[in-house]
């Protein structure tokens, strides 16, 4: 099972709208005969290319897969029946698929079939690997990820507004890591007028693993331009708008950018819940947030963040310098949003802690 979830790490940011699933198929003798992982585009499933790799070799064996088996026969068979139909005696499953055409349905086909089906080795783990499939399944919206780079004291940028760089090449190193491995990320229009940024994956070997670029432009802010724009070829580059400012975006249409159009909150900016669900809606199952201060602050204030990463270094900046959170409104310390640490490493001189929200 370790391996399969590695496996399916791997293809994390590659296989949306479906989940990066890994599986390994060990034959009746013991020996390890063939693996699979979710194709790009989430075709075919990891479960389809582990049989097609492992022949006439599975009768008695087991299988090992991070996300119980589908069982909704589209054109070809459900993986349920496949396994079954290869006549694996043992389906060993990471954790279990919430869409409801599966939900539970997957491991009762197998039982049917007389295969025995066992849940939960490395449970957490696979339930992390599954989280942003789970989220868009149950939620509606992809699993949202706030990354931060921050000073001892909790500051991004100096009074003057520079932050580049907080944190050391190997930590940006790592933080092009995580890009490659979610779906999309999004900023505010703010950051990218400011920055002028690529938000593209440039470690070697990983080009061709970028993100889809989203773009969140209020009642104000300017549309993008620069980096965002001239690397469409790289990357998608989407754009959340409001009524008002889609008449503004037609160049920007024109030379390859998509315009999802969304209600309005108070301030004129598309409204985060909505904005969130069409994300959802076009299949994005994960969504890492690098924008600045006041998209971090507006995504925590409604309670919509489901995972942090946080990059820190060791300098103090002071209380002039920009905060990572600004005011969220909380009087009273149940009210606050908790997070708790489920690993951390150092670095280079910095370091990094992977959170997820507390249930």
């Amino acid at each position: 099972m370790r391996t399969a979830l590695a496996l399916g790490r791997q293809a994390l940011g590659t296989t949306w709208p479906n989940p990066a699933v890994g599986c390994v198929l060990v034959a009746a003798g013991g020996h390890v005969a063939a693996h699979g992982v979710t194709g790009a585009g989430g075709r075919p499933h990891a479960e389809t290319q582990a049989l097609a790799q492992a022949g006439n070799r599975m009768p008695g064996g087991t299988a090992y897969v991070t996300l119980e088996p589908c069982a909704h026969r589209g054109a070809t068979p459900s993986c349920a029946e496949k396994l079954a139909e290869a006549g694996i005696a043992r389906v060993v499953v990471g954790t279990r698929d919430p869409d409801p055409r599966t939900d539970g349905a997957g491991a009762a086909l197998l039982a049917g079939a007389g295969v025995t089906v066992t849940y939960g080795p490395h449970e957490d783990d696979a339930r992390r690997l599954h989280a942003g499939h789970v989220c868009r399944v149950r939620l509606g919206r992809p699993q949202v990820t706030l990354k931060l780079a921050a000073s001892l004291d909790g500051r991004i940028a100096t009074s003057t507004g520079a932050s580049q760089w907080l944190t050391g090449p190997m930590a940006r190193q790592h933080a092009h890591l995580l890009r490659a491995r979610h779906d999309a990320i999004l900023v505010g229009a703010g950051t990218a007028l400011r920055d002028d940024p690529e938000l593209t994956c440039r470690l070697p070997g990983l080009g061709d693993r970028s993100p889809v670029r989203v773009v969140m432009i209020g009642a104000k802010t300017p549309l993008p331009s620069g980096r965002l724009v001239s690397t469409l070829g790289s990357a998608p580059l989407w754009l959340l708008v409001t009524a008002e400012r889609r008449p503004d975006t037609g160049e920007l249409q024109a030379a390859g950018a998509e315009v999802l159009e969304l209600a309005a909150d108070s301030c004129g900016r598309p409204s985060l819940g909505p904005a969130l669900a069409a994300l959802g809606a076009r299949g994005l199952t994960s969504v890492i947030v690098e924008g600045g201060q006041a998209i971090a602050t507006a995504l925590l204030r409604n309670r919509l963040v489901d995972a942090l990463v946080w990059y820190g270094t060791d300098a103090i900046v002071g209380s002039d310098g920009l905060a990572a959170i600004g005011a969220l409104g909380r009087t009273a310390l149940p009210e606050t949003t908790n997070f708790r640490t489920v690993r951390a490493r150092r670095i280079g001189p910095d370091h990094v802690r992977f959170l997820e929200r507390a249930r």
